[in-house]
Order: structure tokens, then sequence, then C-alpha cells
């Protein structure tokens, strides 16, 4: 990335390190807008953190079936993007999930395997469809005891797109917000160049050195087992996802970027190439693993973000 006439600003939030680089804009006029989206994210953050216990996710994850309650506009418009983007992957991607995940691991996060009685307790508890969503009142209601929603999966992307919209009434319209790297949102070009040039498809350490992009209005998030095991489990199959090391998406909206990543860990390779075919503004790239060998596989005009997916293939 480009270092010249750049300001930066991070800050702790969501057990990670936000970015904000800002272009073409005094640092003084930089910081001040870089500290209006750090406290937008602070406020995402105490909205949809099931580790804070005044959280609206808290308070779901503490309500019982077929109750209804009121929560903040940031979570419902969180859960709103989760709800869609599960309905619109068939159910890879599901906040929901916990249950399912809390099942397949011991005291000290080790997996185990679960007996089918186990697995049919925390399936019955698993599934967005239970998620009942009133958006005339903000009010939401489970249709099962025992659910936990969390929006790790989708929160930092939110996040971003929220910092984004607080960029823009500050009228900077050349930025970079990222949360830890995993999911990045560009925001117009720095000077000189069609877009911020952003790393995509490595893996493990090297996860964002494999090949370049040049991005401009639009999210790169990641995904990947190598550094933190296999993590990811698939909602419907019912265990971890299989069959890839590492997957990447880019869209408009770093929200549904997020998202995209972990989903199409957990997607075939077919539904992925039929997501992208559905949603044009969409490119996936997936790493996959099997007989010791590894290729990528990509969908999307990625040599329209300046990468040469053939080129990956020969480096890997």
């Amino acid at each position: 990335m480009p270092q010249e006439g750049l300001q930066r600003f991070a800050h702790e939030a969501m057990a990670t390190t936000f970015e904000v680089v800002v272009a073409g804009q005094e640092r003084a006029y930089a910081q001040q807008a870089a500290d209006a989206v750090f406290a937008e994210i602070d406020l995402v953050e105490a909205a949809l953190s099931r580790y804070i216990e005044s959280s609206d996710v808290s308070k779901l994850n503490h309500l019982a079936a077929g109750v209804t309650t009121t929560v903040g506009s940031r979570a419902f418009e969180c859960l709103e993007m989760a709800a869609r983007v599960w309905k619109d992957t068939g159910g890879a991607f599901d906040v929901t999930i916990g249950p399912l995940m809390a099942c397949w691991r011991n005291p000290d996060k080790s997996l185990r395997k679960p007996s089918e009685a186990e697995l049919a307790e925390a399936r019955a508890k698993v599934g967005m469809n239970l998620v009942k969503l009133d958006p005339a009142n903000h009010t939401v209601r489970l249709a099962a005891d025992g659910m936990r929603i969390d929006l790790g999966g989708i929160g930092k992307g939110f996040a971003l797109d929220k910092a984004a919209e607080m960029l823009g009434d500050w009228g900077v319209k050349n930025a970079v917000v990222h949360g830890g790297t995993s999911t990045v949102l560009a925001l117009g070009a720095p000077p000189g160049d069609n877009g911020w040039p952003l790393g995509v498809g490595g893996a493990g350490k090297d996860a964002l050195s494999a090949g370049r992009v040049f991005l401009r209005d639009r999210a790169l998030s990641g995904s990947g087992v190598e550094l933190q095991g296999r993590h990811i489990f698939d909602p419907r199959a019912g265990g971890p996802a299989m069959g890839k090391t590492g997957t990447w998406s880019v869209c408009p909206s770093a929200t549904v970027a997020d998202a995209l990543s972990t989903a199409f860990m957990v997607m075939t390779v077919g539904e992925v190439e039929a997501y992208c075919k559905k949603h044009a503004d969409t490119c996936a790239l997936l790493l996959i693993e099997g007989e010791g060998a590894r290729r990528y596989v990509a969908y999307g005009d990625w040599a329209g973000l300046g990468l040469d997916t053939k080129l990956l293939n020969e480096k890997n």
C-alpha cells in the first residue's frame, strides 16, 4: 500500500486492531474523522458482542422461546443482513450455530466427536429461520430455547460499513478501513492510483501475500483454517467444514464480504459458482485441498481487480 500522503489511525475493538488509512486530508481533520469512526465501532461492539453482558446479543442469548424483545438499530440491522446471507447461501452462513459448535468441543476447545443424540439436540437450536425479526418494531423473537447468536462472523464487516458511513458524513472519500486485516473496505483510491492495492490468496501466515488486487468502493474478506485449525463449522452437515484451506470474497458490502468468506468455506464449489453467477458484483477465490495438493478456483471478475488467478496456481 502506498505510504506518501496517507494518515493512519488505529484503535482496539472487537478483540482486534481496527485501522483507518485516509488519503487527501490534513492530519488534524483526518484524526477527527477517525475518532468519529472509532466511536461508532465501539457502539457497534457494545450492541453486537456476546461477551458484553449489556449488549443486545447477550440479551437475545438469555431470551426464552416465544418471548419478544426490542433491540437497537445496529443489532437489528446486522441480524437482518445475517438473515439475508443465510438465505442467499442456502444456510451455509448461520449466526445461530453456537450450540452445534459447543457440542463438538471439549472444555479446552479441542475437538470431540459428539453422539447422534447430542447433535440432534444441538441442531434443534440452530437455524436463522428460528429467529423471527419484525422490522416495523425492531423486535426479535426466538423459536427455541437455548439458542445462541454469535455475530463474530459478520460483525467486523458490519462495523466497517458503519465506519464508511461515518467517513462519508465527514466528507472523506478516499480511505481504507480494516478490522484486523481479515476484512478490508476500500473507499475511493489513493492519489495517482485506480484503487487501493491489497493482498489476497495466501494461506496461514502468508494469508495476504500471494497475490494483489486493486479495490475501489469494494470490500475484501478472507477466512481460513491453517492458523486456528478447523474452527469453521457447517451448520447444514453438523460438523467441521472440510475441503478448503482458505477462501476470499470481494463485493461492495463489507458486511456481506465478511459473511461470505465464512460461507464459502462451507459451500461446495458448485454452490459458490452458482452464487457468483447470481451475484455479478461478487468474486470468490477458493484454496482447495486434496490428495496432497492445493489449487485455487476463482469465480467472478478477478482480472478486473488486477489479479491473475492462473499465476496464483503457478506460484502455488
